[in-house]
């Protein structure tokens, strides 16, 4: 592909594209992947292109979570693996998150190209190869999880997730961080922290207000997640959705 250049006026979608492209041939995207990036570039469209303010409140909850947390993990899956593997890195290091591979579409040759991709970007523990335990209610692939990393976690950071996957982890009494375009998908209804937004602008968005929080106390941490409201960070992003102007 020729390089893009930052004046062009879809720049972002088009750099974005060719990451998934490029992950379907390096082993590390599904196929399928590419049609999940499709749906989700439509909402973001639809969203103008931008963090909206109710994403960035949601993303300063996230980020309070994280520090709050005991044990926290992002989980990764092959699109998350392809669009942002450095910002993931920056991401568990501000927050002093365990990595996790995850997937639906598993095989031994894809998790370990994962895990070498983010290693390569800086990672330098990589969790879910064990896969020594199950989500209960799953009966798919992506129910085989680490029990050192999210079947024991107490906050997980599921970006780009399978509903049925967040509904099980919810189920277990996790607190989940959704990073998903759409609004009114099952993700994000479970989730107790939504984030409607790009996951090329929310996690590092998601970086920035964990080391922002760094030196905060337990107790202004606890009140951010508090104050924060997931109905009303869904019911806003829906309101853009519908209502939106396109520029």
């Amino acid at each position: 592909m020729e390089e893009i250049p930052e004046s062009h006026p879809r720049y972002e979608s088009l750099l974005t594209r060719h990451r998934i492209e490029d992950g379907v041939e390096r082993g590390i995207t599904s196929p399928q992947g590419l049609i999940a990036q499709g749906r989700g570039e439509a909402f973001d469209y639809l969203l103008g292109e931008e963090t909206i303010p109710s994403a960035d409140e949601a993303a300063r909850a996230a980020a309070a979570q994280l520090l709050l947390a005991d044990h926290p993990v992002v989980s990764v899956n092959g699109n998350v693996a392809a669009l942002v593997p450095g910002e993931v890195v920056e991401l568990a290091d501000a927050t002093g998150a365990d990595i996790e591979v995850n997937l639906f579409n598993r095989t031994e040759e894809r998790m370990e190209a994962i895990a070498d991709h983010l290693r390569e970007h800086g990672a330098e523990d990589v969790k879910g190869l064990t896969a020594d335990a199950r989500i209960p209610g799953l009966d798919h692939e992506r129910a085989k999880v680490d029990a050192d990393g999210i079947y024991d976690a107490d906050v997980v950071v599921v970006p780009l997730e399978d509903g049925d996957r967040a509904e099980a982890l919810a189920a277990m009494g996790k607190t989940e961080v959704v990073i998903d375009l759409n609004p009114m998908s099952r993700s994000a209804q479970a989730a107790a922290v939504p984030i409607v937004d790009n996951i090329i602008r929310a996690v590092p968005n998601m970086t920035a207000h964990a080391r922002e929080l760094a030196d905060a106390s337990r107790e202004e941490l606890e009140a951010i997640v508090k104050e924060f409201d997931p109905d009303a960070a869904r019911a806003a992003a829906e309101r853009a959705v519908r209502e939106g102007e396109l520029a």
